[in-house]
């Protein structure tokens, strides 16, 4: 069975997405079979990975909405083991579309719940807010891996996202745990920076990562190609870090860490 992690953070620019793309792709090139689910309205996973989002048969809309099978909406990406449901601005109008229908916060569990024998890891890109899309992705993960950029103004919302995810566990999603939190766009020469990290880790303690993905130019510009870090430059600081954290998250779920350090060399 896939193991569902949902990543999430209501505030945006931490990182969400691009943790949601440069995981997926770094779980994949080491052959680990990956479904990401873009349920953004933005779309930029979509993108970020090289599809055309509107030229895509089916969406995460249809999906929520019309209940296509989530299968019929997946389409594949550049690396063979990355398979990318994809999403565009259409899943604005699912929030108000579903609001009056029965059992709305179930609708994407019921999907996953499906296609959990056919993938490894089923990663879910929430968008930046505690709608019905995110409780949605909540309420079907097994966890959920919260993206923190290490400035105090991101610690600000960490309270209220806590909080969501402990009313989803009370009565939606029991076995719901936290994944862990990433500390992202990181500079260790910062001083802000480094009590940040000091504080998140103080308070939430071995359920930080201690990979953290450091602020880099060519993580930056890796979707404006439509590729993952690990295809645009498998060189830069971003690529190694997100490496390091497949490694990190292999490793915690008990999948041999040699397997992925031989695939992302080769």
């Amino acid at each position: 069975m896939a193991r569902i992690i949902a990543i999430s953070n209501q505030k945006g620019g931490v990182g969400k997405t691009t943790t949601a793309v440069n995981l997926g792709a770094c779980l994949a090139a080491a052959e680990q079979r990956v479904l990401l689910v873009d349920l953004d309205p933005q779309g930029n996973a979509t993108s970020g990975l090289g599809i055309d989002k509107q030229a895509a048969t089916g969406s995460m809309y249809d999906v929520l909405v019309h209940e296509m099978p989530l299968r019929e909406a997946i389409v594949q990406s550049e690396l063979p083991c990355l398979h990318v449901a994809p999403s565009n601005t259409d899943l604005v109008g699912a929030e108000v579309e579903l609001t009056s229908v029965l059992s709305r916060e179930h609708r994407l569990s019921d999907q996953v719940t499906a296609l959990d024998a056919e993938y490894d890891w089923i990663l879910i890109d929430c968008p930046p807010s505690l709608g019905l899309l995110t409780v949605n992705a909540l309420t079907a993960a097994d966890s959920v891996l919260i993206p923190l950029q290490t400035e105090y103004y991101a610690l600000e919302g960490l309270g209220e996202l806590t909080r969501t995810i402990r009313l989803i566990q009370r009565r939606l999603n029991p076995r719901l745990v936290l994944e862990g939190v990433l500390l992202t766009l990181y500079d260790g020469r910062n001083r802000l920076n480094q009590q940040v990290s000091a504080d998140v880790r103080r308070h939430f303690g071995d359920k930080v990562f201690e990979t953290d993905i450091p602020r880099n130019v060519r993580l930056g510009e890796a979707p404006s190609f439509g590729k993952p870090i690990i295809l645009y430059d498998i060189q830069a600081k971003g690529a190694v870090a997100y490496m390091d954290l497949a490694r990190e998250l292999l490793a915690k779920h008990g999948v041999r860490v040699a397997k992925l350090s031989s695939a992302m060399s080769a």
